[in-house]
């Protein structure tokens, strides 16, 4: 989720979004660190964007805290557009890192997903923007995936974790590690219909507001 600030001069259009972590795994380092993963993503295609007849240079802006002392009620009071609030352990229910739906705040990070600049982070922050998976997992002949593309995803022998894999085969999907944010992507978050007050700025995603206990193995 983010906050949309067009900014007549210098002609930018930015998706304003501070990263709230907290659980037992967090410091500074790794929240700037994710952050920054993050940032480096979106902002690598250096997407523009026409809005009536102005084109701006679409710029994420975002900001990582560890926030040592949340509360529940910190996460369920907040009225800030800018604010997501991600739970970061190293154990996760289903070993995977999620969000808590398409256009959201909130969600649960697997430590082990996030290293090593995987594309996971980036990939889940799409969400809270509004993005789905897209309906196609068959994107042979394609080239690129694009960041939405999801673990499963077939795709050219190039991108696959294992190149010389049959496609659909072990090894012969979609290494997460090899997506990309495109500039189709930024398209689909379609900001040019976003209802922009007269301060020039719109809310991007949605509240869902829902603090993470820390998952326990079973057993």
């Amino acid at each position: 989720m983010g906050e949309a600030e067009i900014l007549p001069d210098p002609g930018q259009l930015v998706i304003h979004s501070t990263l709230f972590f907290y659980g037992d795994v967090v410091d500074d380092a790794l929240a700037t660190t994710i952050a920054k993963d993050i940032s480096d993503h979106w902002n690598e295609p250096e997407a523009v964007v026409t809005i009536g007849k102005n084109t701006y240079t679409v710029v994420f802006d975002i900001e990582g805290i560890w926030s040592k002392s949340l509360s529940p009620d910190m996460v369920f009071d907040n009225g800030n557009p800018r604010n997501n609030y991600f739970r970061v352990e190293a154990y996760a229910m289903g070993n995977i890192s999620f969000v808590d739906g398409i256009s959201c705040n909130t969600g649960y990070f697997k430590l082990d997903n996030l290293l090593n600049n995987s594309t996971t982070a980036a990939h889940e922050y799409g969400h809270t923007l509004g993005l789905a998976h897209p309906a196609i997992l068959d994107i042979r002949g394609k080239g690129q995936p694009g960041i939405m593309y999801p673990r499963g995803t077939i795709c050219d022998p190039a991108f696959q974790y294992d190149p010389a894999a049959a496609p659909g085969t072990k090894g012969g999907t979609l290494n997460p590690f090899l997506r990309k944010v495109l500039s189709s992507d930024i398209g689909l978050l379609q900001l040019h219909h976003l209802p922009f007050n007269n301060n020039g700025t719109a809310v991007l995603g949605g509240f869902s507001s829902v603090f993470h206990e820390v998952h326990l193995p079973s057993g």
